[in-house]
């Protein structure tokens, strides 16, 4: 980015909002909101275009500030002295530095250190704005609200928006900007103390009214941030909000006396509120743009607000730099930055309701405990961790068990009278590769191929229980004997050509969704002809131009249980050392447990009692016959992302219920559901799911989705998130992906056991010369002193 430099050619200034100025550069900028990102992006805009006229407006004195301390990390930073090493230097002089994390719970601290946080006070970071901007020669107007953002609009090339997470101008234009405001669970407060944290604290008080957080941080040699937050319910049964501020400075003091020292707390103009997360559908309008809060916001948790605010401003004076049209360097703003700040509201939002749940997590080990909080984001991992504070890290394995050099995901995991060598699971994929439901050499090669490569269980595709129950005509079944002979053959070469690795099968039915073309020729599509008829819960079809299923009778309904244990047992004569029963992604058991797809109005819909009957049944009729020392599980939809269908607290209740009938594990999936969901993606974004019914369900748990790397999968077993994880696609991309991340890790172990025709390859193939001499010396010209 350019980082000097104006450019003197005039720019016409615009009169409407909906026709900006077709240059990028334009020369009269109004900035509404005095706050770290609009002051520093007028600085910027002021610094690459000396004779540019830029105005903040700021409705408050210029010494007023709402809180104390602000964070700022080495990449927010390094931009900062990239792009101005005038203010990064002004600010380098203030900072309070530190590397340690402290954890406090039940009168335990752990200590996590290598974390590298800089911090100073957010009133020495504005003064130290309002100097370089005026050094610089921007207007600053303090005490004066900014006129309405039509007229700023017409008297000004570029208007930004940086007036906070209430932001008047992003209100003015609700109808083009689309803002979506979601209100959590917690109250908080920002107060100070007089005296520095060693290290950045987090501190658990568990109070006669429930848990109550404080997250402290110092910000000068002598001042720490603290904040203080609990469940809206424990902050009203405390009393607060009866309290004034004095008294709720006073009330926090008094719970946090430890973490203080007995030492007072300050406020200034302190008020409880609750977080609200804000998104944007669009960022610009005309020749107005939203920067920090105005735009978006994340958690205080994970330390963003003003991380965020001054990113933005650097990615938008580079932009207005680079491009040559406003439009074109507003779009171009939006491109960069929206992807990194929807990374950062993904982190932020699993942080937040870390937090929310924190009496989930209360019982666990202590240190266990303090690696969950510090992953509770999934941007500090297991390995990251292990590069910060190796001894840290070492001693969250010792008390989880880990052997000495064993990295989480190779211990052992016992399911009934099955032990798994590691936590690694090959998920269940469609192949659609079935002739007449009979697996062929296409399964023999690629379910083989990836025993081979070392994870501890291997599932098969959903195998269905009937012909009507395919979900196309390339699906495999186990409703015939000679499926099931193809299906031993399978097994037994798992068993002996990969000695220790379990199989495992999925039986499912595919109700609604079924009779549809191979996924790659048009996934939840109809056949074009060759149809077969559908039966589900309730006649709804899955989308539009979708078949309509029948309602199963009660008749039907003692048939398609008869089709399951049949299967069950011919998957018991196959060889399979595990079962798991299908009850997710709107297939016919899962339809029966979703409000959204179950409209019966008799003893098998309704309530969720009635609507997992028939689940219960099939399951109960499936574990009868399959033999008692070997494991079942159930694969559910913990939500259906979309509105009206099965909520957290009910996938809790349907994960109880199973395990009550003798699951051993739950498979915790979401949604496909419903063809109009709007789930959630990220990376494992579907955990939190398994997280919660693990720990309020007590349950062991399958995650899956979206865990892509060993580091992910070392994470989520040593937090306590999961006992196993499941993978597909990486698993498809590399068949030996577990054996790889063994030797990736240096593990060498029981729990990653190379077949002996392998053993050559556990070691990565040199893949050039490295014998090349180094250089030792660099010869400089004449010496030219300046």
């Amino acid at each position: 980015m350019p980082t000097s430099g104006a450019r003197g050619t005039a720019r016409a200034t615009t009169t409407d909002p909906h026709s900006p100025a077709k240059t990028s550069h334009p020369l009269h900028a109004a900035i509404v909101g005095g706050g770290p990102g609009g002051l520093y992006t007028a600085a910027l805009l002021k610094r690459l275009a000396p004779d540019r006229e830029v105005t903040v407006y700021e409705r408050n004195a210029p010494d007023d500030t709402f809180g104390f301390g602000v964070v700022l990390s080495d990449e927010t930073l390094g931009g900062i002295e990239h792009a101005d090493p005038t203010v990064y230097e002004a600010l380098k002089a203030h900072f309070v530095r530190w590397d340690d994390i402290d954890i406090v719970h039940r009168n335990t601290r752990h200590t996590s250190g290598g974390h590298r946080f800089a911090a100073l006070g957010r009133r020495r970071l504005l003064e130290i704005l309002h100097d370089r901007c005026r050094d610089l020669g921007v207007d600053l107007r303090f005490r004066t609200v900014a006129p309405p953002p039509d007229r700023l609009a017409r008297t000004h090339d570029l208007v930004v928006a940086a007036d906070g997470v209430h932001s008047a101008t992003r209100e003015a234009y609700r109808d083009v900007f689309r803002p979506h405001l979601t209100p959590h669970r917690c109250r908080y407060i920002w107060l100070a103390a007089d005296f520095a944290f060693d290290a950045f604290r987090f501190e658990i008080a568990e109070t006669e009214h429930g848990v109550m957080q404080l997250h402290g941080y110092p910000y000068a040699p002598d001042a720490s941030t603290v904040i203080v937050e609990m469940r809206e319910e424990v902050w009203q049964s405390a009393g607060f909000d009866e309290l004034d501020e004095a008294e709720s400075t006073a009330r926090c003091a008094k719970i946090f006396a430890d973490a203080l020292g007995g030492r007072p707390l300050r406020s200034n103009k302190s008020a409880w509120t609750t977080f609200r997360t804000v998104v944007n559908e669009r960022w610009s309008h005309g020749n107005i743009v939203l920067l920090g809060d105005a735009a978006h916001t994340a958690h205080f948790s994970i330390g963003s607000g003003t991380k965020l605010a001054v990113e933005d401003a650097l990615a938008l004076a580079a932009c207005l730099e680079e491009q040559p049209t406003l439009p074109r360097a507003l779009a171009a703003y939006e491109e960069e930055r929206r992807p990194v700040v929807a990374s950062t509201q993904r982190a932020a939002k699993a942080s937040l309701e870390w937090f929310e749940d924190l009496d989930r997590y209360l019982g666990q080990p202590p240190r266990q405990f303090a690696f969950n909080l510090l992953t509770r984001s999934r941007r500090v991992t297991h390995e990251n961790l292990r590069l910060r504070d190796a001894g840290f890290t070492d001693s969250v394995e010792r008390e989880f068990g880990c052997p000495p050099d064993t990295p989480p995901m190779f211990t052992p995991f016992r399911l009934r009278g099955l032990t798994l060598r590691n936590r690694v699971v090959v998920s269940a994929m469609d192949m659609y590769s079935a002739t007449d439901g009979v697996p062929g050499d296409f399964h023999l090669v690629h379910l083989g191929a990836r025993a081979l490569g070392g994870a501890a269980l291997v599932m098969t595709e959903m195998v269905c229980v009937s012909a009507e129950g395919r979900i196309t005509p390339g699906r495999a079944g186990l409703y015939t004997g000679r499926q099931g002979e193809a299906w031993r053959r399978i097994t037994d070469f798992v068993h002996a050509g990969a000695p220790g690795t379990a199989i495992g099968v999925q039986l499912g039915h595919s109700g609604r969704k079924g009779s549809t073309r191979l996924m790659w020729e048009g996934m939840d599509e109809p056949l074009p002809d060759g149809n077969w008829p559908l039966v589900a819960p309730s006649p709804l079809p899955y989308r539009p131009g979708s078949q309509t299923p029948r309602e199963l009778s009660l008749a039907q309904l003692a048939e398609v249980r008869e089709q399951f244990r049949s299967a069950a047992e011919r998957a018991a004569q196959a060889g399979f050392d595990l079962l798991e029963l299908h009850c997710a992604h709107g297939y016919l058991l899962s339809g029966f447990l979703s409000p959204l797809t179950n409209h019966r109005t008799d003893a098998y819909g309704g309530s969720l009692e009635k609507r997992l009957r028939f689940p219960l049944e099939v399951f109960d009729a499936v574990r009868e016959v399959w033999p008692g020392e070997r494991p079942m599980t159930v694969r559910i939809s913990a939500t259906d992302w979309a509105e009206g269908g099965t909520s957290g607290e009910e996938a809790v209740e349907i994960a109880r219920a199973f395990a009550a009938h003798g699951a051993d594990a739950v498979d915790v999936s979401t949604g496909q559901v419903v063809s109009g969901e709007r789930p959630e993606f990220g990376r494992s974004y579907q955990t939190p799911y398994a997280d919660r019914i693990r720990h309020e369900a007590g349950v062991p748990v399958v995650a899956v989705g979206a865990i892509s790397s060993w580091d992910d999968v070392n994470s989520l077993i040593l937090a306590g998130r999961a006992d196993l994880c499941a993978l597909a696609r990486p698993h498809l991309y590399d068949p030996h992906w577990t054996l790889h991340a063994a030797a990736e890790q240096g593990y060498d172990g029981p729990g990653a056991v190379w077949p002996a025709p392998y053993r050559a390859g556990s070691r990565p193939p040199r893949t050039g010369r490295t014998d090349a001499p180094k250089p030792r010396l660099t010869l400089h010209g004449p010496r030219q002193d300046v």
